[in-house]
């Protein structure tokens, strides 16, 4: 009887694993993970510290140590599937780089900008003049400049980052996720776009 339910897991595994398909997807949640730690640490809005790990009770093992579950999951699941799994790659000296130039925008000038709201943050990940008004003529060409930089570093990032994982077609993707990023993490009296492109404040 033992053999014969043996034999039975056996080919019914092997049917699975030759129906399994093995796609790399762009995995959104792991890519919105990053985007928030990098957003968190350029805006000095690193997040909050996370919670010690509950304990957990023991699950039930098997006599080699291994729980049933993991015995019929590693029967079912084909290895390669599992190390095909995409994450997110996000640290790179490039993005370190751009990080850090865009870190001092934000604690300089564009932060003023931002502050005064003559800068937003647009809804394809970019940032904007919204009211050239706001700022000094006698200013208005390096605010302009300011913002033509931190945009070229944008576009470099969110490039570097699909690069990095050797997905460069998930570059749109990365894209729209840091632009839900940087919006949700603006501060308070900032403007940014809507899906619409009209401009909100904060």
């Amino acid at each position: 009887m033992r053999k014969l339910v043996y034999v039975i897991l056996t080919s019914l595994a092997v049917a699975l694993v030759g129906c399994v398909t093995i796609n790399v997807y762009f995995p959104e949640a792991a890519a919105q993970k990053a985007a928030d730690q990098f957003i968190g640490n350029v805006l000095d809005d690193a997040g909050q510290a996370t919670p010690p790990a509950s304990k957990q009770q023991k699950p039930a093992t098997d006599n080699h140590g291994q729980p049933p579950s993991a015995m019929l999951l590693d029967l079912l699941i084909p290895a390669a599937y599992a190390a095909d799994t995409p994450n997110i790659r996000i640290q790179t000296s490039t993005t370190e780089a751009i990080g850090e130039r865009t870190r001092q925008r934000f604690q300089g000038e564009l932060g003023a900008l931002l502050d005064s709201g003559a800068v937003g943050f647009t809804n394809d990940g970019m940032v904007a003049m919204r009211d050239p008004a706001k700022v000094p003529l006698s200013q208005r060409a390096q605010a302009s400049a300011t913002v033509a930089d931190e945009n070229r570093d944008r576009a470099a990032l969110y490039r570097e980052v699909a690069n990095a994982n050797n997905h460069p077609e998930w570059e749109p993707q990365i894209r729209a996720t840091f632009a839900k990023g940087w919006i949700e993490k603006a501060h308070a009296g900032w403007y940014y776009q809507d899906a619409a492109g009209a401009w909100q404040r904060k």
